[in-house]
């Protein structure tokens, strides 16, 4: 493998040729790629393993764009078809990701799905989003069916500080909480993200960006996945609700400045939406909640991509 400098941190990162092509066409990934390529995130997940204080996945709105969110969830038959479907229709998007609305890892449903969909499509870039607790077990699954990219939500490495994000895991068939729902939370993500740089799968990681809570450490969390070769950072702003519902959420300057003290450890994701369960299109421009008329007018404007 060759090695190769971010134009925007001073981290080495090793990747060959196949690794920079799915950089290269991962909106996520690629700040170049978001007006390029699309993706689908299919919405065939809806089982969670962990119940964070800031997550509500009970309410949809045509007007809502948050993680957890879905008008559908899809049977794995289903999510093949919808494939089908819109990679015909709208050949510029070459990512097809499962982000929900629970976790993808404790659903079989999403690996029937990507089993089905990697036969008829086998190379696509497969994307997944985890909040990590099985994903050290998960893991020959993941390479079973040929996860390519994957992001998990990782919100502190220091346990006093995830207790206060979380209210429980359920993890081999125990329920935890508190300080040792935490330790064994961040045990396994920390663990996960291990195995899967050392399997060749590009990594992002989601952190939630809680004023009075985490606000202070994520430069511990950027430190950390950096030493574990962590591709990407993504610092996403609190949405306030569930049991967050009365907190205030970071500006975009605060926001902007934990990136900033971040970038010199691990590349930064600036251009994320926080996107729905079941969007798919650019980023920033979700097909799944447009008329048919305007995604008609997409379809032409982006032919031939």
């Amino acid at each position: 493998m060759e090695y190769q400098k971010s134009n925007n941190c001073e981290i080495e990162v090793s990747m060959d040729d196949e690794i920079k092509r799915r950089i290269s066409q991962h909106p996520c990934y690629s700040k170049d790629a978001q007006h390029k390529y699309g993706r689908i995130h299919l919405a065939v997940a809806p089982k969670c393993n962990i119940q964070c204080n800031y997550c509500d996945r009970k309410f949809d709105c045509v007007n809502e764009s948050r993680p957890g969110v879905t008008s559908q969830v899809l049977t794995p038959q289903e999510a093949l078809e919808k494939t089908k479907q819109v990679l015909i229709e709208y050949p510029f998007i070459k990512v097809i990701g499962i982000a929900g609305p629970g976790d993808p890892l404790a659903n079989d449903e999403t690996f029937d799905a990507l089993e089905l969909i990697r036969k008829e499509f086998p190379d696509v870039t497969f994307c997944l989003s985890t909040n990590g607790l099985a994903l050290p077990e998960k893991m020959p699954d993941l390479l079973n069916v040929g996860i390519n990219t994957l992001t998990v939500t990782m919100n502190a490495i220091d346990p006093e500080i995830e207790a206060q994000l979380i209210d429980y895991v359920t993890y081999k068939g125990k329920v935890y909480r508190g300080v040792e729902a935490a330790e064994i939370l961040i045990s396994n993500q920390l663990e996960g993200i291990r195995l899967a740089v050392e399997a060749g799968i590009v990594l992002k990681v989601n952190t939630v960006l809680v004023p009075g809570i985490n606000d202070q450490h994520i430069l511990e969390v950027a430190t950390r996945i950096s030493e574990l070769g962590v591709y990407i950072m993504n610092v996403m702003p609190l949405i306030c609700q569930a049991k967050f519902v009365d907190m205030v959420p970071p500006t975009p300057a605060e926001r902007k400045a934990v990136q900033d003290l971040c970038e010199p450890y691990v590349l930064q994701m600036r251009h994320c939406r926080q996107c729905r369960s079941d969007a798919f299109g650019l980023i920033g421009q979700d097909m799944s909640q447009m008329s048919e008329e305007r995604r008609n007018s997409l379809k032409y404007k982006y032919k031939g991509r």
